[in-house]
């Protein structure tokens, strides 16, 4: 299979790195040319001057797209048009309306799109839905999750401060993969509470995001997503009737990853503790990325996500405008 990378900074570093080897990276295209070249040294392969000579290659198999999220949607449906599959970054757009499209065109082609949630990949995660589809912790009552870092110095300055270009601070940053993992545990979420205040950084987006969300059974998600965390975290707790599931950690400066299962006993009292570590160096990406390269190969669609990235924008959408953000 042979693909391209649109967008060469960090994010497109990762997606090519979790390529497998049965793929060819043909080419790259960024608007900054002296980030392409680099990128196209790097990885050993071609930089190209436009992205209608990118697109034109007629044995592409898909494109990864990694930019901004204001240039998300229209690189997409520019792939889409060009009849290649796409592996783009969440959220996917910088809006639920322009996904939207995005969606509707890829399902008129009968094309595949996958926005790249990673974190549903990652190990602790993974054992997390075993254990709620097993039935392990019984029906789920609610759930709790914080996603968190501490910035940097010029951070009020960067891309993702500037709303045209961003489309929101913490929220549609790391607010997206909270929402997402909800929607994997809950189902379809509905907005009960949200809050997008500004507390340290001088920027139009907010800098904390606090959320409350609930399924039509009356499941909440309560979820926090801030960018002055200071030490970065990650905690994301599964509350069931008859047991709990705390995750914390993602690897590296996030924590070890971990999993602690807490299983109620008939007569309550103590819980039956049982915890799995996960050492490993992350391969969630590469995890993802085979999954969606699996359904290229045999016309399935398990790596199919395109209904919840977009209630994820949904979801986004109602609560800056609730916050008059």
């Amino acid at each position: 299979m042979k693909a391209v990378v649109i967008g060469c900074g960090l994010i497109g570093k990762k997606r090519a790195l979790a390529l497998p080897g049965y793929v060819e990276l043909i080419g790259c295209f960024d608007e900054v040319g002296s980030v392409a070249e680099s990128f196209a040294t790097e990885f050993k392969t071609s930089n190209f001057q436009s992205l209608g000579q990118l697109l034109d290659i007629q044995e592409l198999d898909f494109v990864i797209i990694a930019t901004r999220h204001d240039s998300l949607h229209s690189l997409a449906i520019a792939a889409l048009n060009a009849g290649k599959h796409v592996f783009i970054e969440k959220p996917g757009a910088i809006n639920y309306f322009e996904f939207k499209k995005v969606c509707e065109l890829a399902r008129k082609k009968n094309l595949s799109v996958h926005v790249g949630y990673n974190h549903r990949h990652h190990p602790a995660l993974k054992k997390a839905y075993e254990l709620l589809h097993d039935g392990s912790i019984g029906e789920v009552m609610f759930l709790r999750g914080r996603y968190g870092h501490g910035g940097r110095l010029g951070y009020e300055k960067e891309w993702r401060a500037d709303k045209l270009k961003s489309g929101g601070g913490e929220l549609i940053d790391q607010g997206t993969h909270l929402i997402d993992l909800s929607i994997g545990f809950l189902g379809e979420l509905q907005l009960d509470y949200a809050a997008t205040p500004n507390y340290f950084w001088d920027m139009a987006v907010e800098d904390n995001v606090f959320m409350s969300l609930k399924n039509k059974s009356g499941n909440i998600a309560f979820l926090q997503a801030s960018c002055t965390e200071w030490k970065n975290l990650f905690s994301m707790e599964i509350y069931g009737q008859t047991g709990k599931i705390e995750i914390s950690g993602l690897g590296r400066s996030y924590g070890l990853e971990t999993l602690i299962f807490h299983k109620m006993l008939p007569e309550m009292g103590p819980p039956i503790t049982e915890t799995w570590n996960f050492p490993e160096p992350d391969d969630s990406w590469a995890v993802e990325m085979g999954e969606f390269l699996d359904d290229l190969r045999t016309g399935s669609n398990k790596s199919d996500n395109l209904d919840s990235s977009l209630e994820v924008l949904r979801v986004i959408g109602e609560m800056y405008s609730r916050t008059n953000r």
